[in-house]
This record gives C-alpha cells, structure tokens and sequence, in this order.
C-alpha cells in the first residue's frame, strides 16, 4: 500500500520535501514510523515526533488507509 505523507518543520529538512510517497507491507502507524526512521535516520535523532492521520494524532497501533491525510509533527519550542 502506498501512503503520502506531509512534513513539517524539521520533518521537512529530514525528508528533503514537503511531502512524500512511502510503500507500507503493514499499514499502520508503528510500521510507518520504523520505516521512516530507518530511511531518515535524523528523524529516529529527533527526542519526539508525532504522527497525525485526519488532522488528529495518532497512536502506533493505528491503521492507515491510503486516502488517509497523514503527516509528521516534529517537536515545537516556544518562548
């Protein structure tokens, strides 16, 4: 199955573009993140990121569809 995903932040610089196309063999959110973490090894360095899927955050044992708007939330600091 092939999802697209949206970066943002930092995410952003990681992948190299806004958005990208990723193939899943298991389609949910655990499977998602291991494998962009081992293909972008500076995200597996960032302390936290999340995961939303339909404009809310997901948890790993989410299933994924490929209609799904899903995108990678880097951590944020304020001051």
């Amino acid at each position: 199955m092939i999802v697209n995903v949206l970066a943002f932040g930092i995410a952003k610089d990681i992948f190299g573009s806004s958005s990208i196309e990723v193939e899943l063999r298991i389609a949910d959110v655990k499977s998602l993140k291991a494998l962009l973490e081992e293909r972008y090894s500076r995200l597996a360095a960032l302390k936290s990121y999340m995961v939303a899927v339909n404009n809310e955050y997901a948890t790993d044992d989410r299933v994924l569809a490929t209609t799904d708007e899903i995108a990678i939330i880097p951590p944020v600091s304020g001051g």
